[in-house]
């Protein structure tokens, strides 16, 4: 098994932790490891035969620190010159690894989700793995808890409890009540951007599919070896032409042979800081504190305090978002946490960009 890990993301909406140079998939949101860190050692009983990281240039540099910080891996990482969404970044990792392994089994996962049973997360992700040995193309459905709003669902059908599914549709964000319909329905599940496949699946696939990426990608050219360093130069004259395209969109959605594994494992993608309260023990009356030397409450519930290795007071407040940073600080209600990528959207048209 070879593991790709997704990690060229911006993370806006964790402002002001999450910089450009910085974003959330490099800092500490839980303290302690990175969350790229904690993906990277999450997979390790796996025992991939390597561990490819695709990055962007700028976020390039403390990638590589945060990997070298982990002791020696068979890690390699690929820096894109361009952001171009997740299928020209799967199709490049798969294009090295099918150069070096034709038959190998790709997983891949975002950089920075959240979960919790990372044990029963290793058997579901070796259960996918022989699920996709025929050549099906995988993904890991999260059994939903609760009608959510801010995730895209997948609809499956047939096959036991537990056993791989037939994936029929997948489903755009819904609104309330349709999300209130799929958790009653029972066969509607979380788009968790978990994927697995055999490397010459996905590549077959991707000729089908998206047969311009998929030439702009050979057009690299990919020998045998895991210089990356030698391979930069060409993906730097190859990328900036490449269209920006969703794995799920240009592949998943319109190939014959998928399949979903129901997972529940404890999974959140992290979206913003109110995700947080979910995933992360509270000290009291849902009093979440991170980074923080002490938090004091005083007829206080339900709020977060993230960093500045300060005393945190809190009197009388409800459902807050604080988070303070070296140069910034944040406070916004919880509900509006996702709002937090407009802020970042200000900074920049105020052309404050050593904000960013």
């Amino acid at each position: 098994m070879y593991v790709v890990i997704l990690a060229g993301g911006s993370g806006t909406r964790f402002w002001p932790l999450s910089r450009t140079k910085s974003p959330k998939q490099l800092m500490s949101v839980f303290g302690g490891s990175s969350m790229l860190q904690r993906t990277v050692e999450r997979v390790l009983p796996l025992a991939p035969k390597r561990i490819i990281v695709v990055t962007n240039i700028q976020q390039q540099e403390e990638t590589a620190r945060q990997i070298a910080a982990l002791g020696d891996m068979p890690v390699e990482i690929i820096a894109e010159p361009v952001g171009r969404n997740t299928a020209p970044a799967i199709a490049l990792a798969a294009a090295v690894i099918f150069a070096n392994d034709p038959q190998g089994t790709m997983l891949v996962l975002p950089a920075d989700h959240y979960i919790r049973n990372e044990e029963l997360f290793c058997l579901t992700a070796q259960a996918a793995a022989e699920a996709a040995a025929g050549g099906a193309l995988v993904t890991l459905g999260i059994e939903p808890n609760r009608p959510e709003t801010g995730y895209g669902y997948i609809e499956a059908e047939g096959a036991e409890a537990g056993a791989p599914m037939t994936v029929k549709r997948f489903v755009e964000k819904p609104d309330l009540a349709r999300a209130m319909e799929f958790l009653t329905a029972g066969n509607f599940f979380w788009n968790s951007g978990m994927f697995i496949w055999r490397v010459d699946a996905i590549r077959r696939e991707l000729s089908l599919q998206m047969p311009e990426l998929f030439a702009a990608i050979e057009s690299i050219g990919f020998g045998s070896g895991w210089d990356m360093r030698e391979l930069a130069p060409r993906v730097e004259r190859v990328y900036p032409s490449i269209r920006g395209e969703s794995i799920d969109y240009g592949v998943m959605e319109r190939a014959e042979r998928v399949l979903v594994i129901p997972a529940s494992f404890g999974w959140s993608d992290v979206g913003s800081w109110s995700a947080l309260p979910e995933v992360i023990e509270p000290v009291s009356d849902g009093n979440v504190a991170i980074s923080v030397r002490e938090i004091v409450c005083l007829d206080s519930r339900n709020n977060l305090v993230y960093g500045g290795d300060k005393v945190a007071a809190l009197i009388g407040v409800e459902g807050l978002v604080v988070v303070d940073t070296d140069d910034a600080v944040m406070v916004c209600r919880q509900d509006r946490a996702q709002d937090v990528k407009r802020v970042v959207e200000l900074l920049q048209e105020k052309g404050m960009a050593e904000y960013l």
